[in-house]
């Protein structure tokens, strides 16, 4: 099959569209015939040599992909050739067909294109697990997320939206804070403006917020914390802003405040299940309905998979990056 493969770990030239080996169909799985992928920033680390797949796990990048089902193996409910759709993937996603568990699977619905459906699993549920079932989102609560403009920031904005949350999100320039008010967000925040923690405060007469949603990590560790309400937590998801960072523990201990570390990607075929599973019965009825849908930045064809991890790395797009196959 064609797939995008590298030969060593490097800049984006050392991606090329290659012939890779299909993969093997196991008991639980199913075959997908991929129609499009996305971009994610761990696809690029993992470019880089820097973010390696579990083991098992295929080597071709990409973490989702929407499609047709064009075979199933033993144990498999619920899932018949012909039938569309998108998945959570560990590995596989830039290749022509991608296998994977059945608990990471979810049907296509009508409301969404080929484009949006392989746009979707990676941020959503990524959004999903890290605002509401680790950080407690609920109605009538208040969260911040960094990098609003992202994929997973879009993403969280619009279940914080559908959820009835007020949404406050950071971005790097006014352009981006105004579709992220566009987009759904109540206050977008400009992070290059300095330290936006005292925005934070204002924006919540001095509350703070329930729920934080970060990707930096080291570099926004103290502004995050005094970003937070009593009882809030702050679910860190990724470490661009470097990994070490001094902590006031009394802070903590007084505002009874939770720092929590997450990943999706390492996480067993159980624990995929469930979330998906979860967010399903929470947002199901809104993905039907279409009011749940990635925002697509732009569409590229398969081969030209180096220059979308070149938009993505420069930060210069507005939600996804994706791949059609």
């Amino acid at each position: 099959m064609k797939a995008i493969v590298f030969d060593n770990p490097g800049d984006e030239g050392v991606l090329h569209l290659g012939e890779a080996p299909a993969p093997k169909l196991g008991p639980g799985e199913i075959r997908i015939r991929v129609r499009a992928t996305a971009v994610n920033r761990a696809d690029l680390l993992q470019r880089q040599g820097m973010y390696p797949p579990p083991p098992g796990a295929s080597e071709i990048l990409g973490l989702e992909c929407a499609g047709e089902v064009s075979e199933v193996g033993v144990d498999v409910d619920g899932w018949r050739v012909g039938d569309r759709v998108m998945a959570l993937l560990p590995g596989g996603g830039y290749a022509e067909e991608a296998v994977v568990h059945q608990g990471s699977a979810m049907h296509v619905p009508k409301a969404l294109s080929w484009e949006e459906a392989g746009a979707l699993p990676e941020v959503f549920l990524t959004a999903y697990l890290n605002l509401f079932m680790l950080g407690g989102a609920t109605s009538g609560g208040t969260a911040l997320v960094q990098g609003g403009g992202s994929g997973v920031g879009t993403a969280a904005i619009t279940l914080l939206r559908e959820a009835g949350l007020r949404t406050i999100v950071t971005a790097g320039n006014p352009e981006k804070c105004q579709r992220c008010r566009q987009h759904g967000a109540d206050v977008a925040i400009n992070y290059r403006d300095g330290d936006f923690s005292e925005a934070v405060r204002k924006a919540t007469d001095g509350r703070g917020v329930d729920v934080i949603l970060d990707h930096v990590g080291g570099k926004y560790l103290a502004m995050n914390l005094d970003c937070l309400a009593v009882d809030g937590r702050l679910v860190i998801i990724g470490l661009i802003g470097g990994a070490k960072a001094d902590i006031n523990l009394a802070m903590l201990l007084t505002r009874r405040l939770q720092v929590v570390g997450s990943t999706l990607r390492t996480r067993s075929n159980a624990d995929k299940a469930k979330i998906v599973a979860y967010f399903m019965s929470q947002f199901g009825e809104a993905l039907s309905a279409g009011r749940i849908k990635p925002v697509i930045d732009r569409v590229l064809p398969l081969s030209e998979a180096a220059e979308a991890h070149r938009v993505v790395q420069s930060s210069a797009h507005f939600g996804k990056v994706v791949l059609k196959v």
